[in-house]
């Protein structure tokens, strides 16, 4: 399973945007700079995000774009749904009419793979964009008391 390029860099432009302030209008060829994205790529990628109401744009001199949910609120698994992104660690779909063997029966870890599509779905749900800002992800907490344990 992977996120791919969307998903990801639909996030990185998100928190750079959170991160210079989230009331300050920021321009796509400034994310891009800051961000390495490709501009033709980001503007994709804010079509989107507008069209879902995370974030708003202006045109003009000091046009660009701007959240229009607090980074302390606006949860990742928002950001990277609203760019078409799916969490998909099956091999099968539910409207597909063979199952994960090809046949019509599942296969032995189909139950497995359904489970871990909702832990990450919880995980992009409990963290914020303020979060990634400020480096206050899960796992990093978990990573560093394991270390100090280990000290």
């Amino acid at each position: 399973m992977k996120l791919t390029a969307k998903g990801r860099y639909a996030v990185m432009a998100v928190a750079d945007m959170a991160a210079q302030g989230a009331s300050i209008r920021s321009s796509l060829t400034d994310i891009s700079r800051r961000q390495g994205i490709s501009l033709s790529f980001l503007e994709q990628l804010f079509g989107k995000l507008r069209r879902a109401g995370l974030v708003e744009s202006s045109r003009g001199a000091n046009g660009g774009y701007v959240l229009t949910t607090s980074p302390t609120e606006m949860t990742l698994d928002r950001i990277i749904f609203a760019v078409d992104e799916d969490i998909k660690a099956h091999g099968c779909t539910p409207e597909a009419k063979i199952a994960c063997t090809g046949k019509t029966d599942k296969c032995l870890t189909h139950n497995l793979w359904g489970a871990l599509e909702n832990h990450i779905e919880q995980f992009l749900a409990s963290v914020t964009v303020q979060d990634v800002v400020d480096g206050r992800l899960p796992i990093a907490e978990m990573n560093s008391g394991e270390m100090e344990a280990a000290e």
